[in-house]
Formats: structure tokens, C-alpha cells, sequence
């Protein structure tokens, strides 16, 4: 059985860091990504990274303030946050695609995890 579990989320001020892992079970994946879904607004990419780790995007709002990174052999991919801004309030999802794709779209995800909450307060 496939599964993302996400973990690392919380309440922190504005000027903090946080680092959310994504714990990956049942089988490998290529490019990794994570999306977050603030309050009444849709689904929005943040960033991704291939399965050699050679390719790296960001939303040009987190460019400089986070950081993904992945550890094969923990099948794990995590994010880095710093610097955070009330902005980044909302439900972080971890995705995965089954092989390499360079697409910040959703529809290029196979697998999904249940979402983690990141509240930052100004």
C-alpha cells in the first residue's frame, strides 16, 4: 500500500522556521513535490525535486526561504522552511509522481498525503 505521511507542521510566529518531512511507503517515486492550500484559496504548487535530486523548482514566493531535499534511502522528502510570513499559513501536502516529471501541475502527481497544517501568525 501506497502512502505519504506528512509530519513536522505547527503554530509559529512570522520570522520562524519549520521543517516538514513526507514519509513515503509501498514503492519508489521520481520527482517529489510539495503544494499547500491556504484558507479559501486553491491549491498552489511550492516546489518539487527529481529522484536524483539534479532538478529543483520553487514558487517564486518561497525562492530563497525554502528548501527541498529528499533522502532516498529513508524514501523521505523534506521541506525546509525559514523565514516564514503569515502568507505561508495553510494545509501542506506532500506528491509524488511515479516517475521524473519536471510540472508543477497537480494532475502530474500520482500519489497525495493527507496534508499538514502550518499556521504562522504575524
Amino acid at each position: 500500500q501506497v502512502q505519504l505521511v506528512e509530519s513536522g507542521g505547527g503554530l509559529v510566529q512570522a520570522g520562524a522556521s519549520l521543517r516538514l518531512s513526507c514519509a513515503a511507503s509501498g514503492r519508489t517515486f521520481g520527482t517529489m513535490a510539495w503544494f499547500r492550500q491556504a484558507p479559501g484559496r486553491d491549491l498552489e504548487f511550492v516546489t518539487r525535486i527529481t529522484w536524483s535530486g539534479a532538478h529543483i523548482a520553487y514558487e517564486d514566493s518561497v525562492k530563497g526561504r525554502f528548501t527541498i531535499s529528499r533522502d532516498n534511502a529513508k524514501n523521505t522528502v523534506y521541506l525546509q522552511m525559514n523565514n516564514l510570513k503569515p502568507e505561508d499559513t495553510g494545509i501542506y501536502y506532500c506528491a509524488a509522481a511515479s516517475v521524473d516529471v519536471y510540472s508543477s501541475s497537480r494532475s502530474n502527481y500520482d500519489y497525495w498525503g493527507q496534508g499538514i497544517e502550518v499556521t504562522v501568525s504575524s
